[in-house]
This record gives C-alpha cells, sequence and structure tokens, in this order.
C-alpha cells in the first residue's frame, strides 16, 4: 500500500514540476519529468528535445523553488539530471540541499515559507569509467512518461497542481519526506561517518579480546542505527555505504575475537591432562580453528599487530599438541599390537601339544607384557594398559607353570631313559649290584613324571619293562650275593693256620680240593696213628669229619651240590641237591 502511495505521489510531483517548467521557460515547447526513489534518495530527470538549448541553472531553480515550497521540516538532498530525448545519459545534474524553513500551518493558520537552500550545479564531463557504468543503470527507465503540455496554461492549473502537492506533504506523500534522514539532519550518518574514521585507530590500539570487543560493539551499534534510514532517503545510499563499511570491520574484528575465543577455550582444556586420543584431537582442532582465521589476516590491516603476536603463540601450542599426537599415537599403536599379539599367545596356547609349544606361547605372552609395561604412566593408553596387565599376567603365570612343568616332565623323562641305558650297561657287564640299583632308579624318575603333562604315558609305558628289569637284576645280585657268601664261608672254611683247601664254584655245584700239605699230614697221622703224636692224629681226624659237615652246610646254604676231594683227586665226599 505504501508502494502505491509513493508512486502516485511521485506521479504527482512530476507532473507539478513539468508543468511549472514549461511556463517558466519559454524557450521549450516540450518538457518531460520524472521522479524516483533510488537507494533512498529523490531523484528528478528532466528531459528535453535535442533541438532545444535550454538554461540548465534556471531549470535545476525551478525545481528547487517548488520543491522548497513543501517547507521541508529536516535537511533533504536531491539530485537533479537533464537529459536529451532518446540518449542513455544525461549530460549535467545538480544536488539540492534543501534545509528546515519552519513548517506548515494547519487548520487555518497562515503558512510561512522562508527559502533556503544551496544549489550545487556539476555538468558531466570528463567522467570515469567507473561512473559511467554505474549511470548506465537508468532508474528513470520504469517510469510512466507524463503526457506533455504546451506553453498557455493559465496560472490555475499551476497553482492547482502545487495545491494538490501541497495536500501531498500534509497528507500521505508526507510519508516519502517527512521520514528521518529523508528532509531532515541524519546524527546516525554523522556518528557512523566519525566511527568510520576512528574505528581503524581503535582497532590498531587494541590489545585484547575485552577491547576488540568493545569496538566491534559500537561498529554493531552505529551499522543498527543505520536501519533507521528509508529507502528513498537521499541519504540510503550513503547510509548502505557506511553501514558495508561498519559490518566488514565488525566481521574481521568477529573473526579474530572468535579466534582468541576458541583459543582461550583450547588453553582451558589443555590445563588437564587427555584421557584420550579424540580429546587430544580435539584440542589439535580448536587451536587449528583459533589460528586459521588469524593467518587470513594481511600485515595491511589494523588487527595485524594484534594478531602476530597470538598467531606466534597459538602455533607453538598447536605444535606441542601435534608432538603430544604423534607420541600418544606411537604408545596407542604398541597398545594395538599388544593386543594383536595377546590373541596369537591365547591361539598357541590352546593348540600347544609339545613342550616347544608351550615355552612359544609363554614367550609370545611375556612379549604382551613387556609391550604394555613400556606404556609410560602419562600416556592416554596408561589405564587401559594397567587393566590388560591385571587380565594378561596370571595367563603369562599359568602358561610359564605350565611350560615349567612340561619341561620338568621331559627332564625326568629322558633322565629315566639314560638311567636304564647305563642300569643296561651294568647288567651287560654282570655287574648286578650296579644294574639293580639303576634299574630302580629309572624306575623312580620315570614314576615322577606328572600325570597332567605331555609326558606321562610315554612314562608310563617304561613302567613295565623296567620292573621286569630291575626283578631281573635284584635276582641275579642275590645269586651273586649268596655266591659271595659262599665264596666267604669256604675261604674261611679252607683256612686254618694252613691252607687247608681250594674251591670252585661252578654251575655243576661246589668243587673243594684239599691241599696237599693237608694231605700229608693226615697220611701221616694214618699211617703213625699210635705215635707219641697221637693226640694229632685224633685231631686230624676229627678235623676232617667237621670240614666235611662244615661244607655241607655251605653247599645246602648255596643250594649248590658239593664234591670234597684230595689232593690226589680222590673223592672223599659228596652232597647233590636233595641227598
Amino acid at each position: 500500500m505504501k508502494v502505491a502511495v509513493q508512486q502516485e505521489d511521485l506521479q504527482l510531483l512530476g507532473k507539478t514540476l513539468q508543468e511549472q517548467l514549461l511556463v517558466e521557460v519559454s524557450t521549450a515547447e516540450v518538457f518531460e519529468v520524472k521522479c524516483v526513489v533510488n537507494k533512498g534518495e529523490l531523484m528528478i530527470l528532466t528531459q528535453h528535445a535535442s533541438d532545444v538549448v535550454v538554461d540548465a541553472q534556471l531549470i535545476f531553480a525551478v525545481i528547487e523553488e517548488v520543491l522548497q515550497s513543501l517547507a521541508p521540516h529536516k535537511e533533504q538532498r536531491v539530485q537533479c539530471f537533464l537529459r536529451v530525448f532518446g540518449e542513455q545519459l544525461p549530460y549535467t545534474k545538480c544536488f539540492l540541499a534543501l534545509k528546515p524553513t519552519g513548517g506548515w500551518i494547519a487548520e487555518g493558520d497562515e503558512e510561512v515559507i522562508s527559502p533556503s537552500s544551496s544549489l550545487t550545479y556539476s555538468p558531466l564531463i570528463n567522467k570515469s569509467e567507473e561512473e559511467k557504468e554505474e549511470e548506465l543503470f537508468d532508474p528513470f527507465a520504469d517510469v510512466p512518461n507524463l503526457s506533455a503540455s504546451k506553453p498557455g496554461f493559465q496560472v490555475k492549473p499551476i497553482l492547482l497542481g502545487a495545491a494538490l502537492v501541497g495536500i501531498i506533504v500534509l497528507g500521505g506523500g508526507a510519508y516519502l519526506l517527512t521520514r528521518p534522514c529523508v528532509m531532515s539532519e541524519c546524527p546516525e550518518i554523522q556518528n557512523a561517518k566519525q566511527l568510520k574514521t576512528q574505528s581503524p585507530q581503535l582497532m590498531r590500539r587494541a590489545k585484547s579480546e575485552k577491547e576488540l570487543v568493545a569496538v566491534q560493539q559500537q561498529l554493531a551499534t552505529a551499522s543498527a542505527d543505520l536501519n533507521v534510514i528509508p529507502s528513498w532517503s537521499p541519504r540510503y545510499q550513503l547510509s548502505q555505504e557506511l553501514k558495508a563499511s561498519l559490518s566488514g570491520r565488525s566481521e574481521k574484528i568477529n573473526q579474530v575475537v572468535k579466534a582468541l575465543q576458541t583459543a582461550s577455550l583450547a588453553t582451558q582444556k589443555v590445563q588437564n591432562p587427555a584421557s584420550s586420543l579424540e580429546e587430544l584431537q580435539t584440542w589439535q582442532h580448536l587451536w587449528r580453528q583459533a589460528i586459521a582465521p588469524l593467518e587470513s589476516i594481511s600485515s595491511s590491516s589494523e588487527l595485524y599487530g594484534l594478531v602476530q603476536g597470538k598467531l606466534l603463540n597459538y602455533r607453538v601450542r598447536l605444535h606441542a599438541v601435534n608432538q603430544q599426537i604423534f607420541i600418544e599415537e606411537k604408545w596407542l599403536n604398541k597398545l594395538t599390537a599388544a593386543k594383536g599379539v595377546a590373541v596369537a599367545a591365547e591361539k598357541r596356547e590352546a593348540a600347544a601339544k609339545s613342550l616347544n609349544d608351550w615355552q612359544k606361547a609363554q614367550s609370545t605372552w611375556l612379549v604382551v607384557i613387556n609391550a604394555l609395561n613400556t606404556i609410560p604412566r602419562n600416556s592416554v593408553g596408561y589405564q587401559e594398559a594397567q587393566k590388560l596387565l591385571v587380565d594378561y599376567k596370571p595367563k603369562l603365570v599359568l602358561v610359564r607353570d605350565r611350560a615349567t612343568k612340561e619341561q620338568l616332565a621331559v627332564k625326568t623323562y629322558q633322565q629315566a631313559r639314560i638311567t636304564a641305558n647305563q642300569a643296561k650297561l651294568y647288567q651287560q657287564q654282570n655287574q648286578w649290584q650296579a644294574a639293580a640299583i639303576y634299574w630302580d632308579q629309572a624306575l623312580q624318575t620315570a614314576k615322577k613324571v606328572p600325570q597332567d603333562s605331555l609326558y606321562y604315558t610315554q612314562a608310563q609305558s617304561l613302567m613295565e619293562p623296567y620292573s621286569a628289569a630291575l626283578k631281573q637284576a635284584q635276582e641275579k645280585l642275590q645269586v651273586v650275593s649268596s655266591l659271595q657268601q659262599t665264596r666267604t664261608d669256604l675261604d674261611k672254611t679252607c683256612t686254618n693256620g694252613i691252607r687247608i683247601c681250594t674251591f670252585s664254584i661252578d654251575n655243576a655245584g661246589i668243587i673243594v680240593r684239599l691241599t696237599p700239605e693237608y694231605d700229608q699230614i693226615r697220611q701221616n697221622n694214618l699211617a703213625n696213628p699210635y705215635s707219641k703224636n697221637s693226640d694229632t692224629a685224633v685231631d686230624v681226624t676229627n678235623h676232617l669229619q667237621i670240614l666235611r659237615e662244615a661244607l655241607a652246610v655251605i653247599g645246602e646254604n648255596a643250594n649248590l651240590s658239593l664234591f670234597l676231594y684230595d689232593s690226589q683227586g680222590q673223592v672223599i665226599y659228596t652232597r647233590t641237591l636233595g641227598g
């Protein structure tokens, strides 16, 4: 609704100015006037034929007079243009600075008008390329043409037009010219201009985040204040330029402030040790977020001095975090590797079927434990490593005990075999006593192989042959011992001051032979039984009887037959088994 009213008001204003120009400038037969509000500023375009020579200052003075008669309440800037029909660009323009003149007196009061304005005339020559490009845009292109009128109009319709303009200003048209910064002073523009000039120095002087935020708040406030300027105000374009400038500086400050705030957050977080690699990576991300915006600040920026001091510190902090992440990744890789080796150790343990297998499982668990023990206390993986050690150490102990048991079983089994081989050697040498001892040792050693060991079954297979060999050796030893006792008894029996007899033992039995010396004594006694030595003869005869009885007992004890011969080989006495 406001746009429609605005368009109607502008068309009426244009028609009024057109009629006034036709009256005041008699040299022209046709004038066309268009009015538009572009970027908040009122623009008036006057067009005429190419063969008409006009006084630009006169035309602009007429326009100024009509506008001043509207009695603006505030200072208002208006742009006026002169253009030839068919041309794209105006050939001259001016700026009207309309100043307040008092005001209208409503409800019958008299109108007091004290014209006061200043006109600036600017022929459009030697324009820069940028200005020409800007003016290629025609703000009057969509404004409808007004019907042309020739001179000769009576003053009545002109006055009627002026009266209508006055009604517009007092009514709906006041919406265009009585808003802030439309036809009045504009403190918002002045504040923005002043801050635009002062803000670079304020930015350079800022030494902390707090001071930067204060400058940013000033810029944001001044920029927000410019929003009150309407789009049809002649200062609208300037306000937008100022707003863009202030907003740009505010955005730069905001960029730095956010970086400083991010760095502060990172500084707070690194006060306590990181509990995980992810937390370290979060610190790394924060420092990068703080550094990246600051690196984009050029050396020509007002914030460069503040940024450079912070940037060096932040880069050092980031480097420290990067180094910590590198070290932690190394320890975490070792932790991961230890877990993998632990899985391999468990598989070896489950599949172990020999001492070598158990020893490999033990050495694998030992690698795991040693790796976890190297993870330092200040590492993020330390706590997890300690938990794994609580789980893995008992497994190492079990495997080590089992490997030790298997090693002992192997050693015991092998010792039993070695001892048995030695027993066989003694047996082959008829050293039955040593053979019996070693067979007994071999048997007892084989019995020591643990029942839950891998060599238990093999050890059990040795029991029967070793027991039989031991029994045989013991029997042989008993025989040998018996023969030895028999020899001892025979040796004692055959010696009594002189050598009475000699003996030998073989499978046939015990063979005893009287010595020639003993036989000689015995023969002498038999030849002279009544000699003066008759007591000796009796003794010799008795002795032979006693000898035969003693030899019979020895043969019986040895369970062997006994054969007694004299020195000439004649049988004196025999005793056979069972006889």
